[in-house]
């Protein structure tokens, strides 16, 4: 055997894939649960310009993992307290662009060098450190899978009580505000589901590339649409395909769960971004030019 098929095999290995499938049943359901509200979430990411809010606030939540495993707590518990304080502090503190990025840019390294500390002052199996940072929902157990679902059921919740009047916040904040819509607290609150959202997300694709599931999903679908009901049907359905896939493909294979969920998150985005770019052209097209008066 080369050493290319000997890769290819580490890669796709599809050996008693029936017998292994029954395993991944709470993975499946988790996938599904994490889909919906990452690709719910990442809808208000794209539209507020969050992107970096979500990496920082992953690193808090591998700082706070990462201390969990230390004590041997819940890792999801940990990993939703980390988020949930770096969330909090960037909603405080940033409510302003520019202070926002500034204290991002201040979380994100300490909470990085402190989950750092933490698995280094762990003893036990080097896998569980590893999974924080890459991902293992392929072993999420019956107790792991109540935690995070019942926080998917709280994000989704909270998602849907302050969805339009988070939408007319986003979309035009100075004439919200102006209509005495609370845009402040709606922005604190969001913070909030966001960070719980990032926990969910790091536990699938692990810390590093928690980006694959809460924008790219929501960014591939604003590529080809603009409708506020067909734009949060796309991002989840493509957040969704992401995980389920991952999951799918990890399954018969030695390799972590996250490069096969980024890279169908990234084919997915690749594609609508062709397609939403050969649909401008050809209305652009179709478009006459104004005649001079």
């Amino acid at each position: 055997m080369t050493l290319a098929d000997g890769i290819w095999q580490q890669i796709f290995a599809f050996d008693n894939y029936g017998e292994l499938l029954s395993l991944v049943r709470n993975s499946l359901i988790v996938g599904a649960s994490l889909g919906l509200v990452g690709g719910l979430a990442g809808v208000f990411v794209i539209m507020r310009d969050l992107p970096f809010a979500v990496h920082g606030i992953s690193e808090l939540s591998f700082a706070g993992a990462s201390a969990a495993l230390l004590m041997g707590a819940n890792i999801v518990a940990g990993s939703i307290v980390g988020s949930l304080v770096a969330a909090g502090a960037i909603g405080v503190l940033g409510a302003r662009a520019r202070d926002r990025n500034s204290v991002i840019g201040i979380l994100m390294p300490f909470g990085l060098g402190l989950g750092v500390l933490f698995l280094a002052l762990y003893k036990g199996r080097a896998a569980n450190k590893f999974g924080l940072l890459t991902g293992q929902i392929v072993a999420v157990d019956t107790p792991q899978m109540t935690w995070l679902l019942s926080t998917s059921a709280l994000v989704l919740v909270v998602l849907a009580v302050i969805w339009r009047p988070l939408a007319f916040a986003s979309a035009d904040p100075d004439v919200a505000e102006a209509r005495g819509v609370p845009v402040r607290s709606l922005s604190f609150a969001f913070m909030l589901a966001l960070g719980l959202t990032v926990a969910l997300s790091v536990q699938v694709v692990g810390a590093l590339l928690v980006l694959t599931l809460v924008v790219t999903p929501a960014a591939a679908a604003a590529r080809v649409t603009a409708s506020p009901v067909l734009l949060p049907l796309l991002s989840v359905a493509f957040a969704v395909a992401s995980i389920e896939g991952g999951i799918l493909l990890a399954l018969g294979s030695s390799i972590p769960i996250s490069p096969y969920v980024t890279t169908i998150s990234f084919t997915i985005y690749v594609i609508c971004r062709v397609a939403g770019n050969r649909r401008t052209r050809r209305w652009g097209a179709r478009t006459p030019n104004p005649q001079p008066a």
